[in-house]
């Protein structure tokens, strides 16, 4: 993947998400502006996807496939296999306003 090449944005930030322990979640959130692109760069894991009115679930087992997280989606990560690594790359540097945390909130936001 490059910049200003193959991808629909410009990568800001890269980071990866490891030894999470089997039985875990992990997100719980949505995003105002940000896209990524999320890599099962080892192992497997499940991305419960949520644009307020419908939820969908994308396995993800193979580092040759992305999944790419438009603004405005609500996700949850669960099903993590022993030894997995999600790679994530981010269209914004880190931003603490950039994230809806709160269910409702993000609900409130989608129905504007």
């Amino acid at each position: 993947m490059e910049n200003s090449g193959n991808l629909p944005f410009d990568i800001k930030r890269i980071y990866y998400l490891y030894d999470v322990p089997m039985g875990s979640e992990r997100g719980g959130h949505g995003h105002y502006d940000l896209q990524q692109y999320v890599i099962a760069a080892s192992g497997s894991f499940t991305f419960v996807l949520d644009d307020g009115k419908d939820k969908k679930e994308v396995f993800l087992n193979h580092p040759n496939k992305a999944l790419h997280i438009k603004p405005g989606i609500w996700r949850e990560m669960k099903d993590f296999s022993s030894g997995s690594v999600c790679l994530v790359l981010a269209s914004m540097e880190y931003t603490e306003e950039d994230y809806m945390r709160d269910y409702v909130q993000f609900l409130e936001y989608r129905n504007e």
